[in-house]
This record gives structure tokens, C-alpha cells and sequence, in this order.
């Protein structure tokens, strides 16, 4: 299980939310590159419901050339969730570190409010190298 400060920059992520016990995604990705923040999400029709893109450091995300609906899950460094939002253009945050976009309704189907603790457990590690 990652905890604050034991961010890893590669792997796939299985999230549960421990106060609700329920799973929001099991395909969660990290994006810690410029570029990967920027094209991974964009340009395509939808997103998975259990696919999600976790955005670390962040405190600030926009959505203007995406296609899809999605719900944005904004956490502080020790995973808990400060705020929840549904972005048109443009959403942010100051206390969050990090952002985890996911599909349009999975905060809602999980049941996820804000001051929930979330946590990320690595189900997939890849060889690939951070960049």
C-alpha cells in the first residue's frame, strides 16, 4: 500500500476508499510527466469505469480538449480526499497534492465524500523507467 511519501511513478494502482470499503478503480495509472499529464486523458471518447489517472504533485487540472466526462478526486499527501469535483473547464484545490481523475459517477457509485481516506496499493508493476 502506497502511504505518503512512497509514491511510486510507474505501476498500475488498485483504489479503495477504507472508510466507505468500497474499490473506486482498478486500473489507476500515474501520470508524473509533463507530457503524460497532457496526453494521456485527452483526445479520447471515454474512460473506463474502473481505469483512472492519478496526477502527482497537482493541485489544478483543466479539461478543455477532453472528450469525456469525469469526476476529480483531489487528495492531500496522506491520501485523504479534500474535495470532489466534476469539472467543466477548469478545477483546483490548494490543499490537495495530488489528483486522481476517474470516470464520470464512480465518486458517486462508491459512495466517496470529501475527508475520506483512500489508498493506493500497486496491483501491476512495470519495468518501464520514470521520466
Amino acid at each position: 500500500m502506497s502511504t505518503a511519501g512512497s509514491v511510486q511513478t510507474q505501476g498500475v494502482y488498485t483504489v479503495r476508499n477504507r472508510d466507505r470499503r468500497s474499490t473506486l478503480a482498478t486500473q489507476v495509472t500515474i501520470a508524473g510527466s509533463s507530457r503524460e499529464r497532457r496526453l494521456r486523458l485527452t483526445n479520447r471518447p471515454a474512460l473506463d469505469s474502473d481505469a483512472g489517472l492519478w496526477i502527482a504533485p497537482c493541485e489544478a487540472i483543466h479539461t478543455f480538449r477532453m472528450r469525456m466526462a469525469i469526476d476529480a478526486v483531489f487528495l492531500d499527501k496522506d491520501f485523504r480526499v479534500r474535495k470532489i469535483l466534476a469539472p467543466r473547464k477548469f478545477a483546483f484545490c490548494m490543499r490537495a497534492y495530488s489528483v486522481l481523475e476517474l470516470a464520470a459517477g464512480v465518486t458517486a457509485d462508491s459512495s466517496t465524500l470529501a475527508g475520506d481516506q483512500l489508498e493506493f496499493q500497486v496491483t501491476l508493476e512495470t519495468n518501464q523507467e520514470a521520466r
